[in-house]
């Protein structure tokens, strides 16, 4: 009754409307008519069963952790997940904050069938999730800024160029302290080659000054496509 409830409008909606994305939207669409959730429902829970995953907490962490690396390459595992993405696509929200949007209406209706104490778990997952979501989507996007002044300028220029092969942006600044005109290098790396960066400035120049803070997405050539 519910594929013939969705499917009968589904279907009329594909034959009468034809827009961008329309194709994609009906592949989609018969992928999830061909394995639908109860298909799937038992084996899993079978597995987790067994695995002893059920009513724990790695129950909400794993399963938002493989959505995380999902979303993370701009595609979804389905269902609300689609939702998610089109709220985040055209709002503020983060990804996280958007799936806990839509599936709230989820949480809400098993709160009014089950119980407001199940409700409230329901409510308390979805909150978890949508951290771990955002979590892990920052935690593998995270890069290092790292900015140098240093009287080895070429020298670390020419390691930041040659051996980590990054771009690096020098520029002239005043020290308010010494008075005097200093150079000031700029570059953006991963953690093993701030790391890197780092120790060789170390043996290179001990009188460096250097400040390193997390960037939580950096788009660019060598980086995050835009």
């Amino acid at each position: 009754a519910g594929q013939l409830l969705v499917g009968v409008p589904a279907a009329w909606a594909f034959a009468v409307y034809q827009v961008k994305g329309s194709r994609a939207l009906f592949a989609l669409y018969v992928v999830l008519m061909l394995l639908p959730f109860q298909v799937t429902m038992l084996s899993s829970y079978l597995v987790l069963n067994r695995l002893g995953m059920l009513d724990t907490q790695y129950a909400v962490i794993l399963p938002a952790a493989g959505s995380a690396l999902i979303f993370n390459i701009g595609a979804s595992s389905g269902g609300t997940d689609i939702l998610a993405m089109i709220l985040s696509k055209h709002t503020s929200l983060e990804i996280g904050k958007a799936l806990l949007v839509s599936d709230f209406c989820i949480a809400l209706f098993a709160g009014g069938l089950y119980g407001v104490r199940t409700g409230m778990y329901c409510v308390l997952g979805l909150l978890a999730k949508a951290f771990v979501v955002d979590g892990v989507i920052e935690g593998i996007n995270v890069r290092k800024l790292v900015t140098i002044v240093s009287m080895k300028q070429e020298e670390i220029n020419e390691f930041i160029i040659h051996r980590l092969h990054r771009g690096a942006t020098v520029y002239e600044a005043h020290g308010a302290f010494s008075g005097h005109g200093e150079q000031v290098i700029t570059t953006v790396l991963n953690r093993r080659e701030a790391v890197a960066l780092r120790n060789y400035i170390r043996k290179a120049d001990p009188g460096a000054f250097i400040t390193i803070v997390n960037s939580s997405e950096t788009i660019g050539k060598g980086f995050r496509a835009i």
